[in-house]
Order: C-alpha cells, then structure tokens, then sequence
C-alpha cells in the first residue's frame, strides 16, 4: 500500500469534510458569552470547594450558588406542562399549600397538535409567568424527544414523530420561556425515546439518523432561540451514557452547534466523577455523590484539572447572570395559576383537539333538547396527576362532563354513567412487589364491578338520544418509567362500546389520551371521533366549545395511527421491546446500581438493554409512506366543520442552487358556511436522488384562519439548506442536488397540490 498516496487522500477528505460544514452550517453566538469578562472576575475569587459546590444538587430542585460573592442558588421547577407544587427540600414530600396551586397546559402531544408556533411562544411564555411567581430560575422544559414507538410512556409528554413539527414548536416554546425571565431546560438529551430500563438502555443508532430525525429539534432550540440550559437524558447513546457522553455534549452540543448554557443530569442521571465533568455535565441532580467530595478529591489527585473545573462553572454562571434571581420573600405571594395562563391553556386546548371522523352529527343539535347520555370515567377524570413523574397541582381543571354542562346549560338533559373500571396507578403491580394470588382476586373484584358499571352504561345509552362515550387512557396508563404493552384501550372499552351501540347508533366517542390507541372497534361504531388528548386546566370546556359548534375543530395528529402496534416500524422490525422490565431508575431511587460507564467489548447481540434503531430515519409516517403500509388516520389529519379547496401551486423559480430559498404559493378558499383554521402542511418528495431518503418529509406548514366563502393567497418558504442529508463519509451535511416534488395538502396522506423543481 502506498501509505503517502492514502494519507494525501485522507487529508483531502477531512478538508473537504471540514470546507463543507463551515460552508452549510449555521453559525451561532450564543448571547450568553457576554458575561464570560465578568465572570472571570468572579472565578478568580472563588475557592475550588465552592466551584466543586454549584455542581451538584443541595437541595431537590436547588443546586447551590456562592452566597459569599452574593450568587444565588439555582431553582428548578419541574415541568414541562405545569409547575410542580412546592416540596420538602430534601424529599418528594408536598408541603401542602395553597399558593401553589397552578395552571396545568395541555401536554406536549396536545401542544402539537396545535401546529401552531404562536401557541408555543405562548405557551413558554404562561409556564414562564408562573415560574416567576414562584421564584424558579429554570423549567425542565420542553421535553422533545421525537415520539419513536407509540406506546411510549412519555408520549403524552413529547411532542411529535416529526423532527421539523418538534423543532418549530420547541424553538417557540423556548423563546416564550425565557423571553419571559426563565431559563428553559430542554429534555432528555439524547434518543429518550422508551421508558422500559431507560436507566439502563443503550441506544444504537446510525448517524444519519441521529442527526436528521432525534437531535434536530435540541438544535433548532440551542441556535435558534439560544436555549440556556439542556437535561442529559438517562440512556446510553452508542455506548455511552448521555450524562458523560463527550460526542453529545462537547463536540456536538457545544463545540459545533455553540451551545452557551450548562447542562444538568437527570435526576440520578450521572454515573461517573471524572468522565461526566470532563465529558460535558455540569451539574449532577438532586445529590453529590458523582460530582461532590469525590470530583473534589478527583482534582486534588489530578485526575481533572482545575481548568474544567472552571470551564464548568463558567458556563453556569452564564445563565446565573443572565436569570435575574427572584428573592425567596418576593416568591409566593399569590396563587400560581392566574388568568392570563388560563386563557393560554384554553387556546391551546381549543387548537388541539383532531376531529377524526364525523357522519354529520357534530355539531351536536340541541334544538330539541335531546337526552345526551356521557358515558366514561374519563368524562371525570382530572389528568394534572396521576403517573409517576412531573405532575401539576392545579388551581381547577375543568372535566369534559364539566364543560359540557357548562356549555349546553339547559338546552340538553344530561346524564352521566361512569362506564368501567379505571386503571390505577400501582407501583408494586408495575415493578413486582404483588403476588400473583393478590392481583388474580383485586382482578376479579374489578371485572365483577366492571360488569355492574358496563350494565348501568348500557340502561342509559338505551333511552339516549346522543351517547358521548368519553375514554381513551388516562395518566396512571401513559406515566413515565413504563412504556405500555400494547395500545388497546383499556378497561374493557372495547367491549362496552359494542355493548353501547347494540342500543343506541347515535355514538360520538371521545379519546382522552396522549398517544395512540387501537382504534378498529370504536372507529366503525362511532359515527364521529375526537382525539382530545390530556387537555389541560381548561380542556373540557374547550372540548365542549367544539362539540357544540361554538369553534371549529382544528387539530392534526402529530403522529401516525397505527391499524394495528405491529405496523409501526420498530415493531414491525423487532427491534422493539427488547426485553423485559426491570424496575426504574428514578422510581428505585434506594437500590442504585454500579453499571459499567461505556460497553466496550461489543458484545450486544444477546442484551435486553440494547435497543438498535435498525429503522434508521423511517420513523413514523416515514416507514409508512415508504412502505407503503396502510394506516388507520395519517400524520397531519384532522377534520373541520367545513371544506377547503386547495389550487393554483407557483414557485418562484423552476431550480433553485444550493444557497437559495424556495417559495411556494397557492390559493386556499374555505367554501363551507363556518369560520375555520386549515392546517397547510407542504412535504417533500425526491425525484431522482443519490442517497436513500424517506418517501416525503414534512418541510413547511402554517396556520390558516378563513371566514366561509373567502380565499387567500398562501406562501411557504423551504430553504435549499434544510433539504441536506448527514454525509456519514465526510461527517458533514451534504447537499443531494435532485429534482423534487413539493406536496401540499392536508395531510401526509392528503395531497392536494404538486409542484416539480430541480434542485442545482
């Protein structure tokens, strides 16, 4: 081998590599650099036990200052969807007052639902507020890991299957917080994608992949909205854990995308003194035991320098002076939720709920006054709490039976009927602390009860005129530290609602969940079908709203709903589970566990703790669309009151160079008799490409409010930068110079217009 030829042609590559991401990648400064004059003045001041000291926890949700040099501590509020009622400082105990009682925000599923960036802004800007007022420094918000199998048990909690929809939304969401006062967390850093053995699961994903579907929206929310501060997630990421892992924090968090801020473990997250300081993490959460008196003595031994000592500190303080610290006197002196946060939770709810199916009789007419029969324990059901995790204590929340008495008042007689049995949150049954011969009789017990609320459902569906069957999930089903079995609903609803429609056709079915159900008994006994998510403080009266006729509905999935869980690409691929359950690392906080700091032997064949992303970017609709696989409702759908027509597609241009934007417009007419908002979403197909892509990939999409019989001329635009794909060879992102065809329609799967252009 002619070692000097190879060497000259490795050189050429890596120069080309380099020459080709300066050139496509983003510059960005991060704001927070501006303080580094000023806190070098402060580090120089300050002792090593007090740097070593703001690296750990001090308290559960506190992490310590420099009082001496008047730094004040840091103060997290858990989130993303509410803030978290005030707890003992060292303990998960309440300590049970009244002020904090805030609003709780339809959750990130429902956030997206909204397709709306506004709504976003917002949204960071309500959870801001209410920080504030309870003098918290930092959300651990948004969580926006991309939603990659749909039994997820943070599904509700994640946003989309979609890297863009995630990334539009969480940009916003991060400008609203801290636009506000408050430093956003963004969360979990990297591919926390399953809560089965997520303390303990290594990932093993492509590159490409990683970079074009799970990291874009960490991305977009450091470069574009200058997001102060990211969480480590719990997993492994190609072998290392993600509170330690160098390629993820360092090279590609802070060194190629400028990420400013500091970067926090999870809670119990960090595994290691040495590798996790010098690997990125700055701060080990809720304790010491990594990052305190051993980190110390780590130092005194040389085993870290001084240098990352202060590198880490530094990029705390940052954030420190940037957050204005709210005086623990000033902290809690009025109720958290308040008016102005409430109305935000009600827009957001309004624009999430997805009309999946309607045979005319939504609407509801009321001019008869009709019997309405709702039937369900979710009609009940406040959804602030309820899982294991983040929960909100909320002020009030408004239950769909709630609001729809509120609404409808005396115009209809409504009865209710709870339906079925629950399911209840049981932390022995979830992680083995039950006999077998204690859950075969509670099991019993509740099909003997389910029986009697099924007969009682029945009586009252049989002499009603409308039957509102309300199900879905709730939060002791979808709960982070347990993905779900399968996505049947559950309780026996399946069941009841075929026993319901024996009597009574007139069924409008209402799913309460965050993440798909099986929907092939209640969608052909339904004659119309809502998803209407955990919808927040003010959820029921905007379900209401759309019920009556009050809005329109306009909401879109953001994720695909399977026809059945083994259609989903990680199913479909047997990549996912992997094994068995094995308790949870935030739950079992007592028995920690040593694990090994990285897998370096290879040996993962055989490891129920390995996941292999084998579906690469086909994630969601992706796999679907290239596939060619059937779905029961596509990404992007959702049902309105009224009609749009879509015509006339223009580009500006028929080529566009690697540098340029292209813009699309068309003319969208709502020709129906009632205002409305049509989600426009334009995707992407490749015509005659060099590297293998999904089918189509969402691009653009917008918001459009129109009153009946008006039209509007509508304009995206696609930068030719945002087409790129992850060149693994060179490590850079590469341009794939093709013809393409811009799709524009209503959803995935509904296609309205077409346009070709060639990519130069």
């Amino acid at each position: 081998m002619n070692y000097k030829i190879t060497i000259v042609m490795l050189l050429a590559v890596l120069l080309g590599a380099c020459t080709e991401e300066s050139s496509k990648t983003k510059t960005f400064t991060s704001s927070l650099l501006q303080y580094d004059e000023k806190i070098d003045g402060i580090i120089s001041q300050m002792t090593l036990d007090e740097k070593v000291n703001m690296l750990h926890g001090k308290y559960m949700f506190v992490s310590a200052g420099v009082e001496r040099l008047g730094i004040a501590d840091m103060v997290y509020a858990d989130g993303p969807f509410g803030i978290r009622e005030e707890m003992e400082p060292k303990s998960w105990a309440p300590l049970g007052w009244e002020n904090d009682k805030a609003t709780f925000f339809p959750t990130g599923s429902a956030l997206a639902a909204t397709w709306s960036p506004e709504l976003a802004y917002a949204y960071g800007t309500g959870m801001a507020k209410e920080a504030r007022l309870r003098g918290k420094d930092v959300i651990l918000g948004p969580a926006i890991n991309i939603q990659r199998i749909p039994t997820g048990g943070r599904t509700y909690e994640y946003m989309s299957e979609d890297p863009f929809l995630s990334s539009q939304l969480a940009v916003e969401y991060t400008k609203g917080a801290q636009d506000n006062g408050v430093a956003a967390c963004l969360k979990h850093y990297a591919l926390n994608n399953q809560e089965n053995n997520r303390g303990t699961v290594n990932v093993i994903v492509g590159e490409r992949a990683m970079r074009e579907i799970y990291l874009p929206p960490f991305k977009a929310a450091v470069q574009e909205a200058d997001a102060y501060s990211v969480m480590a997630a719990y997993n492994k990421v190609n072998g290392w854990w993600c509170a330690e892992n160098d390629v993820l924090l360092n090279q590609i968090l802070r060194n190629e995308w400028g990420f400013g801020g500091f970067v926090v473990s999870d809670w119990n997250g960090t595994h290691s003194s040495v590798e996790s300081v010098k690997h990125g993490l700055n701060v080990e959460m809720p304790d010491s035991r990594y990052l305190g008196t051993a980190l110390l003595d780590s130092v005194k031994a040389g085993a870290v320098s001084e240098e990352v000592i202060d590198q880490r500190v530094r990029e705390i303080l940052r954030v420190r002076l940037a957050i204005e610290p709210i005086p623990a006197e000033e902290a809690n002196q009025v109720v958290t939720s308040q008016p102005e946060s409430q109305k935000i939770a009600y827009d957001v709810a309004c624009k999430s709920v997805v009309l999946l199916k309607n045979e005319g009789i939504l609407p509801l007419d009321l001019s008869k006054k009709p019997l309405i029969a709702v039937i369900g324990e979710n009609a009940v059901r406040e959804m602030g709490n309820g899982g294991i995790g983040a929960g909100v204590k909320t002020l009030y929340e408004v239950t769909p039976l709630e609001g729809l008495k509120n609404r409808i008042g005396d115009r209809a007689e409504i009865q209710y009927a709870q339906g079925y049995v629950p399911v209840e949150l049981d932390f022995a049954r979830i992680f083995g602390g039950k006999s077998q011969e204690d859950i075969d009789r509670e099991d019993k017990e509740k099909a003997v009860l389910n029986k009697r609320l099924n007969k009682e459902a029945v009586e009252l569906a049989s002499k009603a005129d409308i039957v509102l069957f309300i199900g879905g999930d709730n939060r002791a089903v979808e709960t982070e530290a347990n993905d779900r079995e399968n996505i049947f609903l559950p309780s026996g609803q399946d069941d009841l609602i075929q026993q319901i429609s024996a009597v009574n056709e007139n069924i409008v079915t209402v799913l309460v969940s965050g993440a798909p159900n099986d929907l092939n008994t209640v969608k052909p006994l339904s004659k119309a079908l809502l998803q209407s998510w955990f919808n927040g403080t003010e959820g029921g009266n905007a379900l209401a709203d759309i019920l009556v006729g009050n809005i329109s509905p306009s909401g879109r999935l953001p994720f695909t709903l399977p026809i059945k869980l083994e259609d989903s690409p990680a199913y479909a691929l047997g990549s996912y589970p992997q094994g068995a359950k094995k308790g949870d690392i935030f739950v079992d906080l007592v028995e920690e566990k040593e694990s090994e700091a990285h897998a370096a032997d290879g040996k993962l064949e055989n490891d129920p703790n390995t996941a292999y992303y084998s579906e690469e970017s086909l994630v969601g609709y992706r796999w679907f669309d290239t596939k060619n696989k059937p779905v029961m409702y596509p990404f992007g759908y959702g049902l309105s009151y009224t009609e749009f027509a879509y015509a006339d597609i223009n580009t500006t241009q028929e080529s566009y160079g690697a540098d340029e934007t292209i813009s699309l417009s068309f003319n969208l007419s709502n020709t129906g008799d009632m205002a409305a908002e049509e989600v426009v979403q334009v995707y992407v197909h490749r015509i005659n490409p060099s590297v293998e892509w999904p089918f189509k990939e969402l691009k653009a999409f917008t918001r459009v409010p129109l009153e009946p019989g008006v039209n509007q001329t509508v304009t995206l635009e696609i930068p030719v930068e945002d087409l790129q794909y992850w060149n693994e060879e060179t490590q850079a992102w590469a341009n794939d110079l093709c013809d393409i065809e811009l799709l524009v329609g209503a959803s995935s799967a509904d296609i309205r217009l077409k346009k070709q252009v060639s990519l130069k």
